[in-house]
Formats: C-alpha cells, sequence, structure tokens
C-alpha cells in the first residue's frame, strides 16, 4: 500500500514536471513564430506628465547612480515628477537628502518622501507617494537600475496612442554580468525570461506581467485595478494579473533595455529567489479564483495560472529525489514515465540557447556558463521549495530587499552574515550521491540525473560556506584599520 502511494506520488511530480515543460516549450514556439513583429514608435504632440518613484530601502551605495541616471532622461523637465521614496534607516537618508537638494538646484522636479513608518513595504511607499501627486504615468524604477536616457521618448508613445494600454514594460539588462560565475549564470535565467517568455506573452496576447522596475503605468490603470497592495512579496505580480483582469492591455518592449545590477553573493540570490518563490505562489493563492471566474479564453487561463506555478517545479524536484531510493530498492522504476521526466529537461536549455544567440555575439561563450545555471536551478530547490509552501497557504513575512553593492560585496555591511538552509543543502547533496550508488546497481540510466542533484546541492552549500569565509576575511583585513581610527 505504501509504495504504491510512492510510486502515484512520483508520476504526479513527473506529469505536472512534464507539463510545465511543455508550457514552456510552446511559448519558445510563439515566440520564434513573433520574433520578427515590430511595432513602430507613434507620433506625440504634447507629451504627458510623468511621476518616476523610485522606492529604496538602505541604498548607499547605489542612491546617487539612481538619481543621477532618472536625472539624465530625456523628457520635457515641466512634465517630469520625480519621487524619491526613501524608507531608509542609515546614511543613505544624508546621502539622498544632499543628491535630491543638488537636482532641484538643477531645475529638476524632486522630492525626497519619508514615511514615519515602512509599512506595506515597497507597495506600500509606491501607494505613499501616488496619493501625494496626479500624473497621467507613473514609471517606476528600482535602486539598482539605470535607464537610459531616451526611456520615456521611446515607451511612453505607445501610452499616449492607445488608451486601453495599462503598462509598457521593457528589458532588463545587466550592469554587471562577469563579476563572478554566480553572475553569469544569473544572466542565463533572466534573458531566457526576457526575451522568449516576455515578447511571447506579450505578443502571443497572453496575460503579460510588470517585473517591478523598468516600466511605465497610466495612473487610471493602477487605479481601476484597486491600486498597490502587500498581500503578497511581489506586488507587481499581483497588480499586473489584477489591472489585465479589470479589462486593460499591457505591452512589452525587448528592445528598449534597463540594466540592473545582479546579486553576486550566493545567499542574496538565494534570498531574492525565495522571495521571487513565495510571492509568486501568494498570487497564485489569491488570484487563481478571480482569474477563472473571469471571461478570459480557457488557453489566457491556462498560460496564466502556469506562469503563476513557474516555482511549482522546486518542491517537484526535491520530492522526486526523496522518493527514488526506497522506488530504486523496490525495483519499481522499469514501470514509471522517466521518459517524462526527459522531456521535462529539454525545454529550459533550448531556450537559454536561443535567448544568448539572439542578444550576443559572443553568444556560445556565454553558455559556458549553463552548468552553473543548471546547479543554481537545482541547488536552491529547498529554500525555494519552503517559499512556495508558505506562499500557497498565504502565509506573510517581511520583504527582504535583495542587497546592492556595486564595488565588490564582502566589504559591504548589506553582505548577508547568515544562510540557514547550508547544512540541509550539504545533507541533500549526501541523500542525492547514495542515490546515486543505488541507482548505478538497479538503474543506471538515472545515475547521470541524481549525480547532478548531488553536485549542485553540495556546490550551493560550499558556495555559502567559501562566501561566509570571505565575509570573514574581509572583516579581518578591516579591523585593524578601524583601531587605527579610533
Amino acid at each position: 500500500m505504501l509504495l504504491n502511494l510512492l510510486v502515484l506520488m512520483y508520476v504526479i511530480c513527473a506529469v505536472l514536471l512534464t507539463l510545465y515543460a511543455s508550457s514552456q516549450l510552446f511559448l519558445l514556439f510563439v515566440y520564434l513564430r513573433h520574433r520578427r513583429d515590430q511595432t513602430p514608435t507613434p507620433p506625440v504632440t504634447e507629451w504627458p506628465t510623468v511621476l518616476v518613484q523610485l522606492p529604496i530601502y538602505n541604498e548607499r551605495h547605489v542612491v546617487s547612480r539612481l538619481l543621477e541616471s532618472v536625472a539624465a532622461l530625456d523628457y520635457p523637465a515641466d512634465r517630469l515628477i520625480i519621487q524619491l521614496l526613501d524608507d531608509s534607516t542609515d546614511e543613505t537618508v544624508q546621502l539622498a537628502a544632499e543628491k535630491i537638494a543638488s537636482l532641484r538646484q538643477r531645475g529638476l522636479n524632486a522630492h525626497h518622501i519619508r514615511r514615519e513608518d515602512r509599512s506595506g513595504y515597497k507597495a506600500g511607499a509606491l501607494a505613499y507617494g501616488l496619493s501625494l501627486v496626479d500624473t497621467e504615468l507613473v514609471m517606476v524604477l528600482d535602486a539598482d537600475f539605470v535607464p537610459p536616457p531616451d526611456f520615456l521618448r521611446r515607451t511612453v508613445p505607445h501610452l499616449v496612442a492607445n488608451p486601453q494600454l495599462g503598462m509598457v514594460q521593457t528589458r532588463w539588462g545587466h550592469l554587471n554580468p562577469f563579476t563572478n560565475l554566480l553572475t553569469r549564470g544569473q544572466t542565463l535565467a533572466l534573458d531566457s525570461h526576457f526575451v522568449v517568455e516576455q515578447t511571447a506573452r506579450s505578443r502571443g496576447g497572453w496575460l503579460l506581467t510588470f517585473n517591478g522596475s523598468g516600466g511605465v503605468w497610466r495612473t487610471q490603470c493602477i487605479r481601476d485595478a484597486g491600486g498597490w497592495r502587500d498581500l503578497t512579496l511581489t506586488e507587481d505580480l499581483d497588480l499586473s494579473f489584477r489591472a489585465q483582469l479589470a479589462g486593460w492591455k499591457f505591452f512589452y518592449m525587448p528592445d528598449v533595455v534597463v540594466p540592473g545590477e545582479l546579486p553576486p553573493q550566493i545567499a542574496a540570490y538565494k534570498q531574492q529567489q525565495a522571495r521571487w518563490a513565495k510571492g509568486t505562489t501568494q498570487c497564485l493563492h489569491y488570484i487563481i479564483g478571480p482569474l477563472w471566474r473571469s471571461r478570459f479564453g480557457l488557453s489566457r487561463k491556462l498560460m496564466a495560472t502556469l506562469h503563476l506555478c513557474q516555482y511549482m517545479p522546486h518542491p517537484l524536484m526535491l520530492l522526486i529525489l526523496l522518493l527514488t531510493p526506497p522506488l530504486l530498492t523496490s525495483r519499481m522504476f522499469q514501470h514509471l514515465p522517466l521518459s517524462l521526466l526527459g522531456i521535462a529537461g529539454l525545454a529550459t536549455p533550448l531556450i537559454y540557447v536561443i535567448s544568448q544567440r539572439t542578444l550576443y555575439e559572443d553568444w556560445a561563450q556565454r553558455l559556458l556558463a549553463f552548468p552553473v545555471l543548471m546547479a543554481l536551478g537545482t541547488g536552491i530547490a529547498w529554500s525555494n521549495a519552503q517559499a512556495v509552501i508558505s506562499g500557497f497557504f498565504g502565509h506573510h513575512s517581511e520583504f527582504r530587499r535583495t542587497p546592492k553593492f556595486v564595488n565588490g560585496w564582502q566589504g559591504s555591511g548589506y553582505a548577508l552574515r547568515r544562510d540557514p538552509t547550508t547544512w540541509i543543502e550539504f545533507a541533500l547533496a549526501l541523500y542525492a550521491f547514495w542515490a546515486m550508488a543505488l541507482a548505478l546497481r538497479f538503474s543506471p540510466a538515472l545515475a547521470p540525473w541524481l549525480g547532478i542533484y548531488g553536485f549542485s546541492f553540495a556546490l550551493i552549500a560550499a558556495w555559502g560556506l567559501y562566501d561566509r569565509w570571505m565575509l570573514y576575511r574581509a572583516a579581518q583585513q578591516l579591523t585593524p584599520r578601524t583601531q587605527s581610527t579610533l
């Protein structure tokens, strides 16, 4: 009886992973079909007012760069309002105040907005800022992004020309793609999302999402959707679905690139991914009912649901690993649909290849980072699985922003000192290698896959320990200097 239950669980996991992978292949097909579609920039006779919202929290390394990049936007100064929504608790406050004062002296309509508390986190800050001023459009930019000067000149015309358009999203680029192996791997993942997935969703007629930064909203769209809310850790995804359920259309511009910082510390990366995983699954919890009660067609509902389930593969992958040894020893694998897992492993590499070839002349060299990304995608399964389960039941937690460093992270006070999942990842690595040893005896074809599990968990755990050692070394080097200045 127990064995049959384990087999059933394994089959369900394999089928669900295959279903998600099939949706990725379908997105790739749609992208290839529509990749040459072009939408010319409409003419503009009168530029609308734009509110530029910059939500920050303890960003002393990047706040000056952020404000300078916004000040360089090529847009009529009398139609532009800049809001620095500053919830900081450190020296960022003083740096920001000085920079805002400098911009005002240069004739820019810039404001340093401070709240009494950090309620609602980023969503709360955006909502508060929006309540202070009334403009036609709102541009949202995170602290670690640097927009090109022509950003508004290229995005705003589409909103002016189409009154049904509620939001325009642009493609994320990278300011530090070659800092280390971690940032190299992240570029592959983000490029695949912004080149293939977002383009396919936009041009295929499915629900599109605002990515939290590098987008321009119509203010009325935000209000019609119910405004920003802090029910989830991904307020961008939440508002995106509510706005489109309210009847607004979204547009994606892959040719407009806004580069941002990639987290170079493994603990920071895991924290970012866990926040996205939990927030996305929280959105699934709150949005799935209204989505399926809507008048959208079946394909839009299915693709939107799969989008909201994009982090579900992590607990499924973890469960498959845990189930493998008992099923191996029972010799049940000869009756299981293992070919499904092969299909599941095909989609993602294809998307990576296509996206890199689309963007870069040295795409083949960039793909050398694929093993790193594969290890990242598997090795963070434990932390992301926890986040998914918590989000599925609608549990709330503190919004933990991803620290930004710019010039080395080891000596920064923003570097994360703790990573509670490291030892669990080491344990999972040992479990996977034990499963691989069993597979070599009972089902050799499975051994390479289990080896990937073991290597990935071991790499992520070792990476975490290495980063902690680097932090310790940086602290030891700083201590004598600190003492000499006392």
